[in-house]
């Protein structure tokens, strides 16, 4: 395997170039794609697997299939999109046998919900606490669209794409999402903190994920 460049040149790399470098061979590159979407991939996973530790064997698995499948990636859409899709794809699998049910859109009222403060910017273990346990207990179809929307910040057309559904379809969803949550948790809490992925968690994903494709 090739070493995985210095940082600063392994920030700098695009995804489709290390994608490319990957199916020449590169394979030590791979750690590169998990260490910069891990982040972004367990939110998405577990807005769908209410477990920790399925939610990291999801993550894994799914890894593992974007691996074998990377070089169907053609490049149509932004490869942390095609990659979401693919955990995504993955976490659904995991939790339909089980009868998950997932509420329909015409079940809740159309409600007016509170605007975030934007100077709420600090947020005690306590308060992060609640806030994903709020968010964990949403039905799972606005659970997907509020964790990529407000928690990982994805924009309405990356979201639309990642969970195949249409933009308007993500607007409802996100805004019943809002009206679902208590009031206290948008005036309190900063979002973009919860459901942290951190360091030694990425490690170990990273070094499973090496270790099935080396």
């Amino acid at each position: 395997m090739t070493a995985i460049p210095d940082i600063p040149l392994r920030d700098a790399l695009p995804d489709a170039e290390i994608v490319r470098r990957v199916l020449a061979g590169e394979t030590s590159l791979f750690e590169l794609i998990m260490r910069r979407y891990n982040q972004r991939v367990y939110r998405a996973v577990r807005a769908i697997v209410r477990d920790e530790s399925d939610a990291e064997d999801v993550m894994q698995q799914a890894y593992v299939n974007a691996y074998t499948h990377l070089a169907q990636f053609a490049e149509r859409s932004a490869f942390s999109t095609w990659l979401t899709r693919i955990a995504i794809n993955e976490a659904l699998a995991r939790v339909r046998p089980r009868g998950l049910q997932v509420v329909s859109d015409d079940v809740l009222p159309d409600v007016e919900s509170p605007s975030p403060n934007p100077e709420e910017a600090a947020m005690s273990s306590e308060v992060k606490e609640v806030v994903e346990s709020e968010i964990a207990a949403l039905p799972e179809s606005y659970r997907s669209v509020f964790m990529l929307r407000e928690v990982e910040g994805l924009s309405t057309i990356e979201t639309a794409e990642c969970l195949d559904l249409s933009e308007d379809v993500v607007k409802t969803r996100l805004h019943r999402a809002r009206a679902m949550l208590r009031e206290k948790i948008y005036r309190r809490a900063a979002f973009g903190s919860a459901f942290t992925f951190g360091q030694s968690r990425c490690d170990r994903i990273v070094a499973n994920v090496m270790a099935r494709i080396g």
